[in-house]
């Protein structure tokens, strides 16, 4: 996390902004040239190249290709100069480089610590957890030890980390299991130091840091330009049917509001990005004073809670609409896990008491459909079972991400998945 609270910016995307910036600059450099030189080129050039690849470009090129390549060489140098600046400021802020955190104290985390501290100016160590963390000094090779393993699963959404490296002894093998079963509840990347426990994790990848190789146990689902393409996804194409849709939207406020006196609009608190609280946006479909803000009684068929409107808005899905104005905000995606209201229950038992690492499924930003959605798990949850296999999905939907997926998810709930046997 950056002194002012931002995300910090990777080497991936840096790396990728400088060759965005050169293949711009060459664009640039060349539509000037061709203006500048408009009277002097030879536009039969192109039919020259095609038929006689081989011989001399005419002279009257030569003043073009000369203004083209010397602009080019100037914008670039000069965007890189403008890139080289701006990178000053951010390395100024904190913002450039990784900001990682340690498990384990222990010889391994302190051998590890030793080399980082060496001298790595884009590394930034936040601290070190250990779930013994009761028992030790304050500080591990200079570094505060903040707390055991679940405070860092807690303290990740506001610490802004993106790499957790664990340095536990890797004999430890119910210990590491369990530890990187918590470490798949927060969107971080959790890196290992390897060792013969390697061997049982089968196909991984490594990184280096700092000079190190860490195996790559989880990757955060969405990260550098997989994240920007996520977010203009959701930006773009989220105004784009927000405007569409808005007539519609004035038009079912008002039939709500001839239907049965209270709001337009129902606000439900729910679970959202890195288990975050966000209130989501539906149209009302009860009676103002039945609502059930944290949804403590699941609605039923023919549930009497429901007015005339709302089972109409209900089954089509409808009521949906308004989290449109969620996903512009950048509370919500388009296309993600669905939202669950935070008494919502799968027969007797709570969602995340019914299922083992439930939270993994908030890894990233809900969504008004998604995968689960589409493939009919949708509806009251009357059974352990039907909420297990709605995570599965969820879960596929996590490690498959991709924009493709995204367009035919919409595709498939444009097509059929706003209506349904479990929609009431």
């Amino acid at each position: 996390m950056s002194q002012n609270g931002s995300r910090t910016i990777s080497e991936h995307i840096v790396t990728r902004l400088v060759a965005a910036l050169d293949a711009a600059a060459i664009l640039a450099a060349g539509v000037a040239a061709m203006h500048w030189e408009a009277n002097n080129v030879d536009w039969r050039l192109a039919g020259l190249v095609a038929t006689r690849l081989f011989e001399p470009v005419t002279a009257a090129d030569g003043p073009w290709t000369a203004a083209w390549f010397s602009g080019s060489l100037i914008l670039m140098g000069f965007c890189r100069y403008l890139l080289w600046r701006r990178m000053q400021y951010w390395r100024r802020v904190g913002r450039l480089g990784e900001v990682v955190a340690v498990v384990g104290a222990g010889a391994i985390a302190q051998r590890l610590l030793r080399d980082f501290t060496a001298g790595h100016a884009d590394l930034r160590v936040i601290g070190v957890y250990d779930d013994e963390a009761g028992h030790l000094p304050a500080h591990c090779m200079g570094h505060p030890i903040r707390g055991t393993v679940d405070d860092l699963v807690n303290e990740a959404r506001h610490l802004h980390i993106d790499t957790v490296i664990v340095a536990l002894p890797l004999s430890a093998d119910r210990q590491l299991a369990e530890t990187l079963n918590r470490l798949c509840l927060v969107p971080v990347n959790v890196r290992l130091c390897p060792d013969a426990f390697g061997l049982q994790l089968g196909p991984v990848q490594a990184s280096h840091i700092a000079g190190r190789t860490f195996l790559n146990v989880i990757d955060r689902p969405l990260s550098d330009w997989r994240l920007i393409a996520k977010e203009i996804e959701d930006r773009l194409l989220g105004a784009a049917i927000l405007t569409l849709i808005s007539p519609l939207l004035l038009a079912i406020a008002l039939l709500i509001k001839l239907d049965s006196p209270g709001p337009a609009l129902f606000r439900q608190k729910r679970y959202g990005f890195n288990n975050g609280l966000i209130e989501v946006l539906k149209f009302r479909t009860m009676y103002a004073d039945q609502s059930d803000a944290n949804a403590e009684q699941l609605t039923r068929r023919d549930d009497p809670r429901i007015t005339r409107i709302g089972a109409f808005l209900r089954r089509t899905s409808l009521d949906e609409l308004p989290q449109f104005l969620n996903v512009i905000c950048g509370e919500m995606s388009i296309v993600g896990p669905r939202p669950h209201a935070l008494s919502a229950k799968a027969g007797t038992l709570l969602y995340q008491d019914a299922i083992k690492y439930y939270d993994a499924r908030h890894r990233m930003k809900p969504g008004i459909t998604g995968w689960a959605q589409v493939n009919g798990w949708r509806g009251e949850t009357d059974t352990v079972e039907q909420i297990k296999k709605r995570v599965e999905h969820d879960l596929y939907y996590i490690e498959h991400w991709s924009v493709l997926l995204d367009l035919k998810i919409i595709a498939r709930t444009i097509l059929g998945g706003f209506t349904g046997h479990h929609a009431f």
